[in-house]
């Protein structure tokens, strides 16, 4: 906790831009928000900490006038301010980046920003020159005449907050900012933040990365479940007791295998499990990203983390080696040593393999379906759940049942549907159904995405068991520390092609970090 009794005292002594006293906001029986009081001071980079589900989102809807609250007052400078709507409250002086981006790809960076702007000029050559001049004064270059399909996704995020600058914020709010990003774009982002607060523009921070938040963040406010229940200053913290505070209790991380710790894993790694040679695939979409020649092996005991920026070929990738898309030869995948690439999901499962996509509802699980009718959909052949033409519904209740107790899974029970569950519980629930069917092989897309600290820990230490009982795990993630903490190898996709795997404890996260910027191998050394 702050100590810093001058740092406090100026703290009092500024005049807080924004204040929330008791902020309530229901949606039936859930309180959301529960009196939530905030301050955010001129010139301060304030976090807003939370597990999933904590409030953080609802909390920041109101503040931009997306949400209305139940009970409760917001004030601007000391006034009463209710945002009755988005345009209110960016006429007060207040702008939001939110995760999603909101941009027409068939559009140019210029049209995308005129769409956002509430008095937008009617001579594109004066919106131009502003866009030019902003994203210079802040070093966020942008060429207003591009096309937003040919942006990297750093890029399309710099339009958002060009966006919101063309606007003079003086309270800038940022959603998981960097969660797209390089660690080289990350550092722009932070120069860019640091100057803006500076000036005396206020920013609230929502993110998970917690070191992120110790590097950058004056203050932080913590929520647990819809309630305040602890501010701090994060540079007097560490990551541990930030997680501690956020989930109430002692805070215990995944701890990599003792053989593993330190070194190259996958030196000592068992016979290949998973074998891809050459292979290639179109883009789907018109925008898209297709996969050129991609090789690498996977062997048993061995996880490999795949990095990459959003939208370089990830989803394809994912589909190729889930045999939803099928490739052109059987033998530019191998799986246990069985030529697969002609084969479809259900035939690759029962050669050993599982897959957890990154889209849960729709993809990963049917949300209409009791979770119990979801273990039917992948594991039916592995765990012999169907005899002489019946499903086994019995087995499947008590293997959902299995997977609900391991993973910690909120929610009403085997027979509820998948649909009813949170974001966090459904993705804990589909990582479990696959990691305890202990496959040969196991390829999973952003297994942390959205779920809370704890729960990372889980899912993170159920991967790196299941690979110390020999199977062979392959991470696709866009969270970098993520793959360090796991991976043996790391391999970087960037524009549909992949980097040759390298050892993790060779690599550096700014090589890791040019490689997914687009640099080539030989650059990189």
């Amino acid at each position: 906790m702050r100590t810093d009794t001058d740092s406090i005292a100026r703290d009092v002594a500024a005049v807080p831009l924004l204040e929330t006293h008791g902020l309530v906001k229901r949606f039936g029986a859930l309180v959301a928000n529960d009196h939530i009081d905030l301050a955010v001071r001129p010139g301060e980079i304030h976090a807003l900490l939370g597990e999933n589900g904590a409030g953080k989102s609802t909390l920041v809807k109101m503040l931009y006038g997306l949400l209305q609250p139940d009970a409760g007052q917001i004030l601007w400078q000391g006034d009463p301010a209710p945002a009755a709507e988005p345009r209110a409250a960016r006429q007060r002086g207040i702008g939001m980046v939110f995760q999603h981006f909101s941009l027409f790809e068939a559009m140019t960076v210029a049209e995308n920003v005129a769409l956002g702007l509430d008095d937008a000029p009617r001579d594109a050559r004066v919106l131009a020159k502003r866009i030019r001049d902003v994203s210079a004064a802040y070093g966020l270059p942008l060429d207003p005449a591009r096309y937003v399909h040919d942006l990297s996704v750093g890029e399309r995020q710099r339009i958002e907050i060009v966006r919101c600058l063309l606007q003079a914020p003086r309270l800038l709010i940022m959603d998981e900012p960097t969660s797209v990003l390089t660690p080289q774009e990350v550092d722009r982002l932070f120069a860019t933040l640091r100057q803006l607060a500076a000036e005396g523009c206020a920013i609230l921070y929502i993110s998970h990365k917690l070191e992120e938040i110790r590097s950058l963040c004056d203050r932080a406010t913590i929520l647990r479940g819809g309630r305040v229940v602890a501010a701090c200053d994060p540079q007097a913290e560490t990551a541990r007791s930030l997680a501690a505070l956020m989930v109430g209790s002692e805070f215990r991380t995944a701890e990599r295998r003792a053989a593993d710790a330190g070194g190259d894993a996958g030196a000592d790694a068992g016979a290949p499990r998973l074998e891809v040679a050459g292979l290639s695939l179109a883009a789907e979409a018109a925008h898209g990203v297709g996969i050129a020649d991609v090789s690498f092996a996977v062997a048993a005991g061995e996880i490999l983390g795949i990095a990459g920026v959003a939208g370089n070929g990830q989803g394809e990738l994912l589909a190729a080696l889930a045999g939803e898309r099928l490739s052109d030869t059987a033998a530019s995948l191998r799986i246990n040593g069985e030529p697969a690439g002609r084969l479809g999901p259900s035939r690759r499962r029962r050669l050993g393999l599982g897959i957890v996509p990154e889209e849960r509802n729709g993809h990963g699980a049917v949300p209409e379906l009791s979770l119990a009718d979801n273990v039917l959909l992948t594991a039916r052949d592995r765990l012999g759940m169907v005899a002489r033409g019946f499903l086994d519904r019995p087995a499947a209740r008590r293997y959902a049942e299995k997977v609900i107790a391991a993973f910690d899974v909120r929610c009403k029970g085997p027979e509820a549907p998948a649909g009813s569950l949170s974001g966090g519980n459904l993705q804990k629930f589909i990582i479990g159904r696959e990691i305890l069917q202990e496959p040969d092989v196991l390829v999973v897309a952003q297994p942390t995405w959205g779920i809370d600290a704890a729960a990372v820990a889980t899912v993170q230490q159920a991967l790196l068991d299941l690979a110390a009982r020999g199977c062979a795990v392959v991470v696709i993630s866009q969270d970098l520390d993520e793959l360090l903490a796991l991976s043996d190898r790391i391999a970087v996709i960037h524009g549909g092609r992949l980097s040759a795997p390298r050892p993790t404890v060779s690599l550096t996260v700014d090589e890791i970090g040019l490689l997914m910027g687009g640099a080539s191998v030989a650059a990189v050394h």
